[in-house]
């Protein structure tokens, strides 16, 4: 289903009441941290090789933001979200969204949806371990470097060891296009964004420089969404909260320097490329890749940062195609 999105100014809000993410509305999700089992808590794959860079140069992912013009409503999306509500790093040596790395000849197997007709269709190449996210979310996301291709699911589960699986949503992306998914179309993220992206991943904090964009949640969304994302999950039409696709970045003038150094790591990939609202959840939460190389009490420095030190920067209309 392929849908034509149109710029809207919207004015009144009235809060949605169900819960979920996806493809669900939710004003007010639960609150919970992603734990993975037991049996997944092992070191993540190294990020993408250079030979498959997640996505183009040119792509937004990539885009350098720290000059971007500030949107006229960042001051009241800030406020939305929580001025004085601080970062949380959804990410470290148990938590956080798990990926998992797979050759060009892993056997695909059959996926059913929730929501076909927004779903790319199976088979995907899932290998019968795939860690599932823990909490309700259940995110599989699989990475196939050799042909630069991502697979990911939302609410993933398989009753029979791995031969065949059912999701929610699922989206599969060619990491070498800068093609977006039809406008009003999800993925395995509420904003119709891919989720791998926009992670914080070990690999890359280690090696002194996070490149891209990062992605984070917030409990109240618009109805509406600005390019790359192309869905929406809400009913809140207030335009005075932040729509899906919202990019935000710390202010040049926060200052990290007492921070440990993976921590500074993430500030200045903040400072320079920003993050993508991508999700209903936690206010400002910021997700990363689990890994048990992790030092949980650096990141934590993340935690002193309040919303106050963000702001929003313009980048496109916001969109209510649906």
């Amino acid at each position: 289903m392929t849908t034509t999105s149109t710029t809207t100014t919207t004015t009144t809000a009235a809060p949605a009441t169900t819960t979920g993410t996806g493809v669900g509305t939710s004003e007010v999700p639960p609150t919970f941290r992603r734990q993975l089992p037991s049996s997944t808590t092992t070191a993540a794959p190294a990020a993408p090789a250079a030979a498959c860079r997640v996505f183009p140069a040119d792509n937004a992912w990539n885009a350098d933001i720290s000059r971007a013009p500030v949107n006229a409503r960042s001051a009241a999306w800030v406020a939305s979200i929580g001025v004085g509500a601080d970062v949380h790093p959804d990410v470290g040596s148990v938590y956080g969204i798990p990926y998992v790395e797979v050759p060009a000849t892993q056997p695909r197997v059959p996926v059913s949806f929730d929501y076909a007709d927004e779903s790319d269709p199976g088979p995907y190449p899932i290998p019968p371990n795939a860690p599932v996210e823990g909490g309700s979310d259940r995110h599989v996301l699989v990475l196939d470097r050799q042909s630069c291709r991502l697979w990911e699911l939302f609410d993933a589960s398989t009753a029979d060891g791995g031969r065949s699986w059912h999701a929610g949503s699922g989206a599969t992306w060619d990491l070498h296009s800068d093609v977006l998914r039809p406008d009003g179309w999800t993925s395995a993220d509420a904003a119709g964004l891919p989720i791998l992206p926009g992670l914080i991943r070990y690999d890359e904090v280690t090696s002194g420089h996070i490149d891209h964009a990062l992605r984070f949640t917030a409990q109240r969304t618009q109805r509406g969404y600005i390019h790359p994302a192309t869905h929406f999950a809400s009913s809140i039409v207030d335009p005075n909260v932040p729509p899906m696709g919202a990019r935000f970045r710390l202010k040049a003038g926060y200052d990290c320097s007492a921070f440990h150094r993976e921590a500074q790591v993430v500030c200045t990939a903040l400072q320079r490329y920003g993050m993508f609202l991508a999700d209903n959840g936690s206010n400002w939460f910021i997700t990363g890749a689990p890994d048990r190389r992790w030092d949980d009490a650096a990141l934590d420095d993340l935690k002193r940062i309040p919303g106050s030190a963000f702001e929003a920067v313009d980048s496109g209309p916001v969109r209510t195609g649906s």
